[in-house]
């Protein structure tokens, strides 16, 4: 078999393509322009702008994540794979109040739900965002602060970020995730040292945040204010609305 140079090009672009992972800049514009400061979107003006996001979505779906991608790109692209896939689902369905409206009309907990809808096809695999999360995400990385990265698209979720994640940054970024949402009184308040009522992620997802140390012990390594090991913890209602720009 005589080998080109044309060929010799296409797999070394091939292979340098696939060790640099995808790139997320179209996706990073649209949340530029579509998501404000407080993470709250304007799914009107998006749903204009759906073959951008649209296209985003061709770039996953043809490039999975490879055995030689780095932790950090892979943990990147499923990050804003799980977010990017519910504004689509979002946008499928807009206007909607709420995406637990979404789903089968006959609601069975954990079962019939807008997670559990197999709309999102990566690679050979069919999805549903609850794979993403639970299946790939917390099964896969240690990293409990991809709670306050996730945004399932509800007031009381954390903020969507106007940037997408990248590697490179994705330290610094899941930090900055964490210590805003704390940080919000809407979603986290700290009377004192000794009194703090809390997002209901601490409470649902206890067990990621005890992994390597208590529950105190990691609030207080991003809180505004630090809790003594005996402080009493509330939780607070939970806001299903949309998070959408009024």
């Amino acid at each position: 078999m005589k080998i080109t140079l044309a060929l010799l090009t296409f797999l070394f672009a091939h292979l340098v393509f696939s060790q640099a992972g995808v790139s997320h800049k179209s996706y990073d514009e649209l949340l530029q322009k579509y998501v404000d400061e407080k993470g709250m979107v304007d799914y009107k003006g998006l749903k204009g702008d759906r073959p951008k996001l649209k296209s985003y979505l061709s770039i996953l779906e043809t490039n999975p994540p490879q055995n030689n991608w780095t932790r950090d790109q892979k943990l990147a692209y499923w990050i804003n794979a799980y977010n990017a896939y519910t504004l689509e689902l979002i946008l499928e369905h807009y206007p909607v109040e709420s995406i637990k409206d979404i789903g089968s009309t006959i609601k069975i907990p954990f079962v019939s739900t807008a997670w559990d809808i197999k709309f999102i096809n990566i690679g050979d695999e069919e999805y549903d965002l609850n794979n993403i999360e639970h299946g790939i995400i917390r099964k896969e990385f240690d990293e409990p602060r991809i709670h306050f990265a996730l945004v399932c698209a509800a007031v009381s979720c954390p903020k969507l970020q106007r940037r997408a994640y990248v590697p490179e940054k994705l330290d610094d970024q899941l930090a900055k995730a964490t210590t805003e949402f704390l940080a919000n009184p809407e979603k986290n308040e700290f009377k004192n040292a000794n009194q703090a009522t809390l997002s209901k992620l601490f409470n649902w997802y206890g067990g990621d945040f005890k992994k390597n140390s208590t529950l105190i012990e990691f609030i207080n390594q991003y809180a505004p204010i630090k809790l003594s090991k005996n402080a009493e913890i509330e939780w607070k209602d939970y806001n299903w609305a949309l998070n959408e720009q009024q």
